[in-house]
């Protein structure tokens, strides 16, 4: 079940996915998205979810003018402070509605509910699918690129990195050139393999295999260091350092 939390408050997130931990351990949180832009960012660029729990009064605004901006097709368990909005909750694909301080009782209670409603249904459609894309989906092995009158073929294992610097895509390889490309991340992320690249943020798409060494950037977000020097720090954005720690422990 892949779930993404909407909450501006921090220890509130932590306590949720602690629950989500006891209660649901097979739970992956893809995101803790704190604000509605950045909530509206995140759906806009990335496939719908199985569960959203999503607070109402976030920093920017209340969470429904996400609703405004897109349509979000993934079930939502909202939590709250306040009881005024539940009327207002149960207009958009709202599973529960839970008051705040979250009791664990009233979350297994939500969670049965929307595995009632959607999890059997949802869990079908997630092994067909993961048997469609095993059986269909090749990864590209080697990158034809040209170089000012000559051409070159560079095979995807010395790839250190993607990336994309003032609006145009570049490789970064193993031996520290690079070379530009026309595809854009999003198409690059769909052309290599999941196991060894991942996406850490809008502008990298990093090789396992080059990652020399993970530090502490901020209470929310990670710093790599590669095998190749770039110009700037290659940062782990704060929504993809959850997914990013999974990755790595695979």
């Amino acid at each position: 079940m892949k779930v993404v939390i909407v909450e501006d408050e921090h220890l509130a997130a932590e306590k949720l996915m602690q629950q989500l931990n006891t209660i649901a351990p097979e739970a992956e949180v893809l995101a803790v998205l704190e604000s509605v832009e950045e909530s509206v960012n995140w759906f806009a660029e990335n496939p719908a979810p199985d569960l959203v729990f999503m607070d109402i009064q976030l920093d920017d605004g209340l969470s429904f003018e996400v609703f405004d901006e897109l349509e979000i097709k993934a079930p939502i368990i909202f939590t709250t402070a306040f009881d005024e909005y539940a009327i207002r909750a149960f207009k958009v694909n709202s599973v529960d509605y839970l008051l705040k301080p979250i009791e664990l009782e009233a979350l297994r209670s939500a969670l049965e509910k929307y595995t009632e409603l959607y999890g059997q249904h949802q869990l079908l459609e997630d092994k067909v699918a993961k048997v469609i894309e095993q059986l269909s989906r090749t990864y590209k092995s080697r990158f034809f690129i040209k170089i000012g009158n000559r051409f070159q073929s560079i095979q995807v294992s010395k790839i250190c990195c993607f990336f994309v610097q003032e609006r145009s895509t570049f490789i970064k390889t193993m031996e520290g050139k690079t070379y530009d490309l026309d595809f854009s991340l999003d198409q690059l992320q769909k052309m290599v393999d999941p196991d060894q690249f991942y996406r850490i943020s809008r502008n990298y798409l990093v090789n396992i295999n080059c990652i020399n060494e993970i530090v502490g950037y901020s209470s929310t977000r990670l710093k790599l260091k590669l095998a190749t020097e770039l110009d700037e720090d290659v940062i782990v954005s704060r929504d993809k350092v959850s997914g990013f720690k999974r990755w790595m422990d695979k």
